[in-house]
C-alpha cells in the first residue's frame, strides 16, 4: 500500500469523486490530430494544439471542484499508447496507421451501444524485441502541468501481455515478457512519483476477460490456463507499485469503452475473492454503470482501507444521471461495504480515442456535475 502522505486532499480516503481520465477532444484539437496524421501540419503546431487544449480543460476541471484533474489524455491518439514509446513494441506505430486507416475508431458493421471488436484483437502488436524504454510519455505529460493535483493513467502490465504477439519475438514463454513490462512501468512510475506525481493510475480491462465467454474461448484455445494468467496479472500489478512511496496508486477496471461499444461481458463475482482481495492499491475504480457488470455482492472482498470507486455513471451516451438513482445505488452498494470506503466516478474515460463516444462536451461536463453534488450530498 502507497505512503499516506498524499498532497492532492488531505487524505485518498476522504476524496469521494475520480474519474477515469480521459475527456472528449475539442474539435480543434481533433482536427489538428488529423492534419498531423495527413502530413498537413507539423509537428511544433499539433504540439501547440495540445498545449492549448490541455490548459483549456484543465481550467474547466477546477471550475467545477474536481479535486483530482487529468490533462484529458490529450496527447495520446488512444488509452493505449500510454505504454508506447518502448522498443521491441511499437504500440506508437500501430495507433497511427490505424487512426489514419479508421479515424473514427468503428469497423464496419459496429454500431455504438452494442458489443464491438475487442481492442486486444484490433490492436494486437508484435513484439520485435527485447523491450527498453526510450522515453517517459507519461512523464512528459505530467511534467507539463507539473501539479500534484494531477493523476496520471498509464496501461497496465496485463493488457499490454494481452496485445501483444510474442510469436516473433525472443522471448522464450509470457512470463519473462511480462517480467520486462513490469521492469519498465516500474521505473516510469517511480520517475512519476520523484518528479512531484501524487496519483498514479493503472488501467486494467484485460480483468474483465477473465469473466467473458470469448474471452475465455480464446485462452483456452491458446492452451493458457485463465486463472493461472489471473494470477500472474494481479501479481504483476502489485509489482509495479509496490515499495513506492509518496503517492495514491489507483486500478481501473471495465468491459471496454471505444466509441461508445462494449467488448467483453461479464459480473465480478467469479474472481472477485482473487482480484479484490489481491490486489494492493489505494483504489480501485469498477464500472458498475449497466447490468453487464452484475451486483455490489462482490464487494465484500475488498479490504479494509481500500477505497471502492464506483462507475456508476456512463460514458457511452447523454444522458444525466439523476442524483436520486445515484444515491440509491451507493446506498445499495453500502449493504456490502461501509459507505466510508466508497467514492463515485464515471465508469470509464470518456474517450478512449481521438474520435470519443458518443455524447457532446456539455452533456459530458453535465455528468460530471452531477458527479459532484451526489458527492456533496451522500458524504457531507
Amino acid at each position: 500500500m502507497a505512503s499516506s502522505d498524499y498532497c492532492i486532499v488531505p487524505s485518498m480516503e476522504a476524496m469521494r469523486v475520480d474519474h477515469v481520465g480521459s475527456l472528449l477532444r475539442p474539435a480543434y484539437l481533433k482536427d489538428a490530430f488529423g492534419r498531423f496524421a495527413r502530413r498537413e501540419l507539423s509537428s511544433d503546431e499539433l504540439r501547440g494544439a495540445q498545449d492549448r487544449a490541455v490548459r483549456e480543460v484543465v481550467r474547466r476541471q477546477e471550475s467545477i471542484g474536481l479535486p483530482v484533474l487529468t490533462d484529458g489524455e490529450y496527447r495520446r491518439l488512444n488509452w493505449q499508447v500510454s505504454f508506447s514509446q518502448v522498443d521491441g513494441w511499437d504500440m506508437w506505430r500501430t495507433s497511427w496507421d490505424n487512426f489514419r486507416r479508421n479515424p473514427e475508431n468503428r469497423a464496419p458493421g459496429e454500431t455504438p451501444l452494442t458489443r464491438g471488436e475487442d481492442a486486444v484483437l484490433s490492436f494486437r502488436t508484435p513484439v520485435t524485441g527485447r523491450l527498453s524504454l526510450k522515453r517517459n510519455f507519461p512523464l512528459e505529460e505530467f511534467l507539463f502541468l507539473n501539479k500534484p493535483t494531477v493523476k496520471v493513467t498509464l496501461m497496465g502490465p496485463d493488457r499490454v501481455a494481452q496485445m501483444s504477439d510474442l510469436s516473433g519475438s525472443p522471448y522464450r514463454e509470457p512470463g519473462e515478457f511480462l517480467a520486462d513490462v513490469v521492469r519498465i512501468q516500474r521505473r516510469m512510475v517511480r520517475e512519476l512519483v520523484e518528479a512531484g506525481c501524487r496519483y498514479v493510475q493503472l488501467d486494467e480491462p484485460s480483468y474483465t476477460g477473465y469473466v467473458d465467454p470469448a474471452t475465455l474461448a480464446r485462452m483456452c484455445e491458446r492452451g493458457e490456463d485463465p486463472m493461472g494468467n489471473l494470477e500472474r496479472a494481479v501479481e504483476a500489478d502489485n509489482a509495479v507499485v509496490e515499495g513506492i512511496e509518496g503517492a495514491a496508486f489507483g486500478l481501473h477496471v471495465c468491459r471496454g469503452n471505444r466509441a461508445s461499444m462494449w467488448h467483453r461481458e461479464g459480473s465480478y463475482d467469479a474472481i472477485a475473492e482473487r482480484l479484490f482481495g489481491g490486489l494492493r492499491f489505494d483504489r480501485l475504480l469498477l464500472e458498475y454503470d449497466t447490468a453487464r457488470a452484475g451486483g455490489f455482492e462482490p464487494l465484500r472482498f475488498v479490504p479494509k482501507g481500500v477505497t471502492v470507486v464506483l462507475g456508476l455513471i456512463t460514458t457511452k451516451t447523454g444522458r444525466a444521471e439523476t442524483t436520486q438513482e445515484l444515491s440509491r445505488r451507493i446506498d445499495d452498494a453500502a449493504r456490502f461495504i461501509p459507505l466510508e470506503q466508497l467514492a463515485l466516478s464515471p465508469q470509464c474515460g470518456f474517450a478512449s480515442g481521438i474520435a470519443g463516444n458518443l455524447l457532446a462536451e456539455d452533456e459530458q461536463w453535465r455528468k460530471l456535475e452531477v458527479m459532484m453534488d451526489v458527492a456533496r450530498e451522500v458524504w457531507r
